[in-house]
């Protein structure tokens, strides 16, 4: 019994010391890699390149009052739609107290003056009649009668633009009056009824009333890395898909590219323009965010190759080539090429290999 136990032990260690030197043996042997085999195809490739931007009216006007005070009335809101010199708002005059003043004592020396002249006037107009004066003298009192009417209405005019910024002699064209200075869509109304607004002036902007734009007029303004700036040109066509409108493909055509660039996140960008083509019924919207699709080189039935198969070396480029299919695993040479666009998935091959070459790809399993 104890014999059968010791003979059953020495076994049982003699598989486990063969079964461990099989292991190290397999282990230790050269691993043997399936590669997919990739054929060259004749396709038209290009390379793209997409800008992030805004869709935006090539014109938008912010309107603002000729006179400071508080907006008694508004007469549009966003998304109206109003005319060169339709009336947007009313604005009512506080009146400066030093100005008013001023004005008050205009008016009342005013009418003195004209008491006055009107008095000597009627005087000469009497002695006129009884020849006591020439002729000379009563066409002066009535010169000096008539400035004085007119120095007075001047001065009621002066005090009516002072205080309610109306004159009364052309109310239609009052300060007072915000007027729309071009023709299109309302696309914000900032202010409310009691807001108070300034004037623009050499210290301040002034207060934006309403913004309008043509909404008929729009581009797309967006931004290029400075690495493909210079492979963009004026006239170049561009295809804009926005975001919210996912179904509809605009086109446009690069107007300006900026001169000067603009650090952002630490790269430079440089601003591009596009004047798009709106179709007729379709409505955009100011602000919407859109992309830009340009083309930047284009190759028309030219051998390529995937990407992935391509090894890079410096300025050089090389593929692997199968050189003998029999062997296993298959054996291939490095051979060098030259290459041209790539769209990012596929590269142009000039030379170096033909059609019908087969090319290293992928691993896809080993083998020992």
């Amino acid at each position: 019994m104890k014999k059968a136990i010791r003979i059953l032990i020495w076994l049982l260690v003699g598989a486990l010391f063969i079964g461990t030197f099989v292991y190290l043996f397999m282990k230790s042997r050269p691993k043997e890699t399936v590669y997919e085999t990739v054929i060259p195809q004749v396709m038209d490739i290009s390379r793209s390149t997409v800008l992030t931007g805004k869709i935006e009216p090539r014109d938008e006007i912010e309107i603002k009052p000729q006179v400071s005070g508080i907006i008694s009335e508004i007469n549009v809101e966003a998304g109206d739609y109003v005319k060169e010199g339709d009336i947007v708002a009313r604005i009512k005059i506080v009146p400066d107290e030093g100005q008013l003043s001023a004005a008050v004592a205009r008016v009342e020396n005013a009418r003195i003056s004209l008491a006055d002249a009107r008095t000597r006037h009627e005087r000469n107009t009497l002695l006129l009649d009884k020849k006591v004066i020439s002729r000379e003298e009563f066409d002066t009192s009535q010169t000096a009668l008539a400035q004085a009417e007119s120095e007075l209405k001047a001065a009621e005019d002066a005090y009516s633009i002072v205080k309610e910024g109306v004159s009364r002699s052309n109310a239609s064209e009052s300060n007072t009056l915000v007027r729309a200075t071009i023709t299109g869509l309302v696309l914000d109304v900032p202010v409310k009824v009691g807001s108070s607004v300034i004037q623009s002036n050499t210290f301040n902007d002034g207060t934006t009333i309403a913004s309008v734009a043509d909404m008929n007029n729009l581009i797309f303004k967006g931004k290029v890395d400075e690495t493909e700036v210079g492979l963009l040109s004026v006239g170049q066509p561009m295809e804009i898909s926005v975001g919210a409108l996912p179904d509809l493909l605009l086109m446009a055509t690069i107007e300006t590219i900026a001169p000067k660039g603009t650090e952002t996140n630490g790269a430079n960008t440089f601003e591009i323009k596009g004047a798009i083509t709106v179709p007729e019924g379709v409505e955009l919207r100011a602000g919407y965010s859109a992309n830009a699709s340009v083309q930047l080189s284009r190759a028309d039935r030219v051998l390529a190759v995937p990407e992935r198969v391509v090894e890079w070396s410096g300025d050089s480029t090389f593929v692997y080539v199968m050189s003998d299919s029999t062997s296993s695993p298959a054996r291939y040479d490095r051979q060098a090429i030259t290459t041209g666009i790539s769209d990012g998935i596929n590269i142009e091959v000039k030379s170096g290999i033909e059609q019908s070459t087969r090319l290293r790809g992928t691993p896809l399993s080993e083998k020992r």
